[in-house]
């Protein structure tokens, strides 16, 4: 089982960096690299407390899915997504957003997930996965940070409910 931990600091409200997140459009802006598309479930908008997505994308070659629940929501300090159907054994991803004295968000990903196949999986998480997936959460949350930081122009689109 793998623990990781990203922080990343964003000069933008937690509100807005908050709804960013789970803005599945933009999601699907940051993940170019892996042309990751949304297809089942809340495949636009801004996903919320109990719902579903879907995820499809490229990942070591191979074209995944991942279907994510929304099972924890405390808007706008903290959400959790578990993973329902997919590739790991298990995948549990906590999201949360603190405000600073500098009215700076500090938006902290903590990422806890098991590789299936035994010995094999355990070998994948500490050779491939953990590295792998810490770079996507990196690229995903500077995309995340140049959006909220940027114009009302640039983030409002993302903010649109479903």
């Amino acid at each position: 089982m793998q623990l990781i931990r990203v922080e990343t600091n964003i000069a933008a409200p937690a509100e807005r960096c908050f709804l960013l997140s789970l803005s599945i459009d933009l999601h699907m802006a940051s993940t170019v690299q892996t042309r990751e598309r949304a297809i089942a479930g809340v495949t636009h908008g801004i996903i919320g407390l109990g719902e579903t997505v879907t995820w499809q994308g490229r990942h070591f070659g191979f074209l995944l899915k991942h279907q994510t629940l929304i099972t924890r929501y405390d808007e706008p300090r903290y959400f959790q997504d578990v993973m329902l159907k997919g590739i790991f054994r298990s995948f549990q991803h906590d999201h949360f957003f603190e405000s600073n004295r500098q009215r700076e968000t500090i938006m902290r990903d903590e990422l806890c997930l098991s590789a299936p196949f035994g010995p094999v999986g355990l070998i994948a998480e500490n050779l491939l996965l953990r590295r792998y997936l810490t770079r996507f959460l990196i690229e995903r949350n500077a995309t995340i940070r140049r959006v909220a930081e940027g114009p009302e122009s640039t983030w409002s689109p993302y903010l649109q409910r479903q």
